[in-house]
């Protein structure tokens, strides 16, 4: 039987892919490609951009629709054997990207071809190859083989090492639960939270209520919890997840983070860089170490007085001094008292699949597009949904999977993520497919999965990252859709998207009352909207905080001292902070953005980004925020160039002008105030 995986007719055959099929099909794969890369390197007179570069991106094309399932399902199934399967493959895949990118003979090919683009040639085209011979530089193509054979084991350790990095995050996370059997232990806490420790409670065949450590219920916790032991109970078991300060400390990663800090800076250093903070920025925006320090230091200076004035309001209410546990829960109170406002009066409004289908409607209005589900399409577990995205005349754009809902094995967080890359090369138009994943509470015993205001600021995030993947109009693979976008300008189209969720003109068609069927009423939203830059100043020092530590602990890595990484921590806080940590706070430890994910000294680009998308959101409120023509050029000159143009020249052409940072501060309700 022929292996489903190489099937790249249709959409992935998730009834009949296995974890078995991964490595056969993705080493007959590299092994038709490594010949199809000989024979065409074979024949140096006939090159230019249709012989060499569209070939590649086809063949890079036809591995990543390979490689995502693969990568894709062991992040959201519990079967140890996709983990396997996955652990596995990544290093022939690593093993195959720097053989590509340090091939000396492809590296001169593509400059031959830079060299002799013809008149006839589009900025795209310019622009992906001269992307292509900057990653060439930056993987060490120029190099002595005896330091390019050393980039390539680097490669390969720290693939494996941020590979387990996540996977102890993920087993430490799912292995914590607090068993609760007297209510006062439980008081405060949402229906829907208690419903589901009752349930967990019967699954393990015990009394009371069995919570897990679920960012769904660990919210919960933090924010309604009356009891403060419980409180302090779940923080400490979020704050240690992974580390020494466990209770189970067989997935701690304080080595991970040393042996990933090491392997990077090595690394860094072997292409030329002082350190990798400084190789990070050469695939981004910003220019230096300095002008990002410069930037997250002057947004923190804007934001202490306001930051500082939510706390002392939060202390005023609070029954004892404020510790790290005490603060989402008086934040609530006090947004109550001040607001008349409550999570929980807000989540009867806001069904899952009536805030989808209002946000479906959104981009339709936006940008003309129609959004519907095809429910003959299967994916990889029941509560899986697939849509498929039209234009006005009913061509197929692109589709996406949501799997929205939390579960065990599957990996917290929200995030899109590519199935399928947009291609149109040598005839065939290949739409792009994604992922849409988020971990909101699973449904009840109705069918209903209700979510929180900030569950819906959530989804409209990721929506905006799935438009930015599915409305790109660029033709070549690499720089398609996400691909190719500076990592500080990623963030643009998906921070710009949570502002709707903020206007009762889009909300009022994204609600209705689980019981009465009446949409938000507009005196609750208003009490909504009046709230929403409360504790705006404390949340803007955490993301701070965070920045700097990712962004220093990579460029002051020194190898002789190692990371020092709870030091550079806590000298950040020392710095920033207004709330102490308690000294077995081990947030790097779980800090998956940076230390598996793609953030790593790039965390900073949430606010660079948020500056940018600020800035374009008021171009809305200033023509309406339904402006079809604003729309139109927002689509046209963000959502659809890929990585086919400099950012901020297409910025530019959007806005009339360069972003400022008074559009985030007066957006956050922190205004000009030093």
């Amino acid at each position: 039987m022929s292996n489903p995986l190489l099937d790249s007719s249709a959409l992935p055959r998730f009834d009949d892919i296995r974890p078995e099929h991964a490595l056969p099909a993705l080493r007959e794969l590299i092994s038709v490609h490594r010949g199809k890369l000989t024979e065409i390197l074979g024949d140096p007179a006939n090159r230019d951009f249709e012989t060499l570069v569209a070939p590649l991106e086809e063949m890079s094309h036809e591995l990543s629709r390979v490689w995502s399932p693969i990568s894709h399902l062991q992040s959201v199934l519990e079967d140890p054997a996709w983990r396997d399967a996955y652990n596995e493959s990544l290093p022939l895949m690593t093993e195959h990207g720097t053989e590509l990118s340090q091939n000396k003979q492809l590296q001169e090919a593509y400059q031959q071809v830079a060299d002799a683009m013809p008149a006839t040639a589009t900025a795209a085209m310019h622009m992906l190859v001269e992307q292509e011979l900057r990653d060439f530089r930056l993987a060490g193509v120029a190099l002595p083989e005896a330091s390019k054979a050393r980039y390539r084991d680097l490669m390969q350790e720290l693939a494996a090492a941020q590979a387990k990095f996540d996977q102890n995050v993920q087993d430490s996370t799912d292995s914590w639960h607090y068993h609760a059997t007297d209510e006062a232990e439980v008081a405060g806490l949402p229906q829907t939270a208690l419903d589901r420790g009752l349930e967990e409670a019967g699954q393990q065949k015990v009394e009371g209520w069995w919570l897990k450590l679920d960012y769904p219920t660990y919210h919960a916790v933090m924010t309604h919890a009356d009891n403060r032991d419980v409180r302090a109970a779940f923080y400490k078991a979020w704050a240690t997840r992974a580390s020494d300060q466990s209770d189970k400390d067989q997935w701690d990663n304080s080595d991970a983070i040393e042996q990933i800090l090491a392997l990077r800076h090595e690394a860094a250093k072997l292409v030329g860089f002082e350190n990798y903070a400084e190789y990070s920025l050469a695939t981004k925006m910003a220019g230096t170490v300095d002008e990002v320090l410069d930037f997250l230091r002057e947004l923190a200076d804007r934001t202490r007085s306001s930051a500082q004035a939510e706390l002392d309001d939060i202390q005023e209410i609070a029954d004892a001094p404020l510790c790290a546990w005490d603060v989402a829960y008086y934040l609530e109170k006090l947004k109550v008292q001040r607001f008349s406002v409550a999570n929980e009066e807000l989540r009867q409004y806001f069904p899952a699949d009536v805030v989808k289908r209002g946000l479906f409607a959104l981009t339709s209005k936006l940008y003309g597009i129609t959004v519907t589900e095809n429910p003959d399409v299967r994916g990889w577990h029941e509560t899986v949904k697939y849509f498929e995205v039209r234009d006005e005349e009913g061509n197929l754009l692109g589709s996406f999977y949501t799997d929205l809902f939390a579960r065990k094995g599957k990996r917290s967080g929200a995030w899109m993520d590519e199935c399928v890359v947009r291609k149109n090369l040598a005839g065939e138009n290949v739409p792009p497919v994604g992922y849409l994943v988020c971990n909101f509470s699973p449904p009840d015993a109705k069918g209903l999965s209700l979510l929180t205001h900030d569950d819906v600021v959530t989804l409209f995030h990721e929506f905006g990252h799935m438009l930015h993947h599915l409305l790109t109009t660029v033709d070549y693979p690499s720089i398609a859709g996400i691909n190719g976008v500076p990592w500080d300008a990623v963030e643009l189209p998906s921070q710009f998207m949570e502002n709707f969720a903020w206007s009762y003109e889009v909300l009022e068609h994204c609600s209705r009352h689980c019981e009465t069927g009446e949409p938000l009423p507009r005196e609750i939203y208003e009490r909504l909207n009046n709230s929403r830059h409360f504790g705006d100043g404390l949340a803007m020092l955490r993301q701070i905080e965070f920045a700097l530590f990712d962004f220093l602990v990579h460029a002051n890595y020194d190898p002789a001292l190692g990371s020092k990484a709870l030091e550079v921590l806590n000298n950040v806080r020392s710095d920033v902070a207004l709330i102490a940590a308690p000294e077995y706070n081990r947030q790097p430890h779980s800090f998956g953005h940076i230390f598996a994910g793609g953030y790593a000294a790039g965390y900073y680009s949430y606010k660079w980004a948020e500056v940018l998308a600020a800035d374009a959101f008021a171009a809305f409120e200033e023509t309406g925020i339904f402006d079809t023509e604003t729309a139109a050029r927002f689509r046209k000159e963000i959502l659809e160039i890929g990585g086919s143009r400099d950012f901020m020249d297409a910025y530019v052409a959007f806005r009339g002008r360069k972003p400022t940072l008074d559009a985030l501060l007066l957006q956050s309700g922190i205004g000009k105030a030093a």
